[in-house]
């Protein structure tokens, strides 16, 4: 759902009037409304590891070389070389000292720190996106800007997330005759998303109960 039709959903929950385009969007409460969009839309992102936001990045590891640039744009998962998964270390001062677990890579500033190979090696990394949205070209983006982008959460969950949510973060009186029903659909469409977005059966979310 693109941008502008996201905005005009939720200026009708909230008893606003439309608006036909981009440029009229110019009263305070359309500022603030863009706003509280982009920050649902970073929340919901960034609250769970989505299969709708891994990526994949080939990069070049120079012969002799024990670091590499991190220029991943997010939060890196998996890292694998010549086929072997390599295991993230929190330590970084083993790295400068050479004195690392083996089988393991480390992170310093902007830096992918790795064991020195005699030979230059390509590195696979799988990392989830910062990106949260794209234009209308596929590119991805940080935020929701033009009235044509769209958020990269998949439908048909976008919708009442964002609606929903940014309606509750707008008018967030807990007391509204609108807030619980608002805050209850927000609730149901992130259960269905955590339920449904993954391709895998064995990776859906269950309930285990026990008997004491």
């Amino acid at each position: 759902m693109k941008y502008l039709e996201l905005i005009n959903k939720c200026l009708v929950e909230l008893n606003y009037k439309k608006v036909g385009s981009f440029s009229e969007l110019i009263k305070n409460e359309h500022k603030k409304l863009q706003n509280i969009l982009n920050v649902i839309n970073s929340e919901v992102c960034t609250s769970a590891r989505w299969d709708f936001l891994l990526r994949k990045k080939e990069m070049t590891i120079p012969a002799n070389t024990p670091e590499i640039e991190n220029n991943i744009e997010g939060r890196i998962e998996t890292v694998i070389i010549d086929g072997v998964v390599y295991c993230y270390c929190a330590d970084f001062e083993q790295f400068l000292t050479n004195s690392q677990p083996e089988g393991t890579y480390g992170l310093f500033n902007d830096k992918i720190l790795l064991p020195m190979f005699p030979k230059e090696k390509k590195v696979q990394i799988v990392y989830y996106t910062k990106n949260c949205a794209k234009n209308s070209q596929g590119e991805e983006k940080l935020l929701l800007e033009n009235a044509d982008d769209e958020s990269l959460i998949p439908e048909p969950f976008v919708e009442p997330l964002l609606v929903y949510g940014s309606c509750m973060r707008l008018k967030g009186n807990p007391q509204s005759i609108h807030f619980n029903y608002w805050l209850s659909m927000y609730k149901d469409a992130l259960a269905n998303l955590h339920s449904r977005v993954s391709a895998v059966v064995d990776n859906a979310p269950t309930v285990k109960m026990f008997r004491k």
